[in-house]
């Protein structure tokens, strides 16, 4: 009832930037909440940023000040800058959207997209 399909992912070299895109479509859900996690190579999937319908947004320690999330509710597309990307960025990143289908909240995940920095 809920697909989510991230886009933007790629090849960025140290202190460059990349804008993840995700887009969520179906039928019959409302979303409340969207965000951003990432999984490292050999590191547990961890929460990067997350934005909800009223606005507001909470981020990881090791990407504030560097990272911004933001939506748009219309369209139902959250939206990852990412800038000053460093080493240890690498990872799968996952969008999430928390949204209600016929009152029951569930949580959908995307396939994800794979973030590398490289020099």
């Amino acid at each position: 009832q809920a697909q989510l399909v991230e886009s933007g992912g790629g090849l960025v070299q140290p202190g460059g930037s990349l804008r993840l895109s995700c887009t969520a479509s179906g039928s019959s859900f409302t979303i409340y909440s969207m965000g951003w996690h990432r999984q490292a190579p050999g590191k547990q999937r961890e929460l990067v940023a997350i934005i909800t319908s009223a606005g507001s947004t909470n981020y990881a320690d090791s990407v504030k000040g560097r990272f911004t999330i933001s939506m748009d509710n219309a369209k139902n597309m959250v939206y990852l800058q990412m800038n000053s990307l460093k080493f240890e960025d690498t990872a799968v990143y996952y969008c999430y959207a928390g949204a209600t289908i016929k009152g029951t909240y569930s949580v959908f995940w995307g396939q994800g997209t794979q973030v590398t920095v490289s020099s």
